[in-house]
């Protein structure tokens, strides 16, 4: 039971610190709990609760920092095009956006600081960061069990749970990517435009 609890608790900590490689690890946990080593009931719970507790953390910056929060995600054009994409969503359509961006690497950290930054009221971000942490964690935790269920190499199954992973994020990543095209486009094309008269 003793390594049961730990290794719960490196999952708590790996899901609460930001930029973690908290999929790989969640994957792998998963994996675990289908070859019996850990239940999967709580590595769900424990990985949500520790992703809800760093989208506090990431919106509480953006509360004290206003948009200087997200100044090292603005480094790159992709990077900007995915906040300013997300930033103008938010306003219609803010609780659904910052489920979703959760599923994008980075989103997660980017949808709270923004939802931060725009002084979200902490009652409207609360629901949103815990269903977003929760279908996040069960998503990522059920690839590894899955893949343990199918494969029951462990290795094997984690590098099968892991390309699944991809096949799922890829093709996510490059809608999410000309998305950003578009917004770069557009705010491109629009600066080199006159202003009508």
């Amino acid at each position: 039971m003793n390594a049961v609890l730990a290794s719960l608790l490196v999952l708590f900590v790996v899901a609460v610190v930001p930029l973690a490689p908290t999929e790989a690890v969640l994957i792998g946990y998963g994996v675990l709990a289908a070859a019996g080593e850990l239940p999967l009931a709580w590595v769900i719970v424990v990985a949500a609760i520790g992703c809800t507790l760093a989208d506090f953390v990431n919106f509480g910056l953006g509360r004290t920092l206003g948009t200087r929060a997200l100044t090292r995600f603005n480094r790159s054009t992709g990077s900007r095009a995915m906040v300013s994409w997300t930033a103008g969503h938010l306003a219609d359509h803010g609780e659904p956006i910052l489920v979703a961006i959760r599923f994008v690497p980075g989103g997660g950290i980017i949808g709270a600081l923004l939802a931060g930054s725009l002084k979200w009221p902490k009652r409207r971000f609360l629901p949103v960061a815990v269903i977003g942490a929760a279908l996040w964690s069960t998503y990522a935790a059920l690839l590894g069990y899955i893949g343990g269920q199918l494969v029951t190499e462990p290795a094997l199954a984690m590098l099968i749970s892991l390309g699944v992973a991809l096949l799922i994020s890829v093709p996510a990543g490059m809608l999410i990517k000309a998305a950003q095209r578009r917004v770069v486009d557009t705010a491109t094309t629009t600066q080199q435009l006159p202003l009508p008269v």
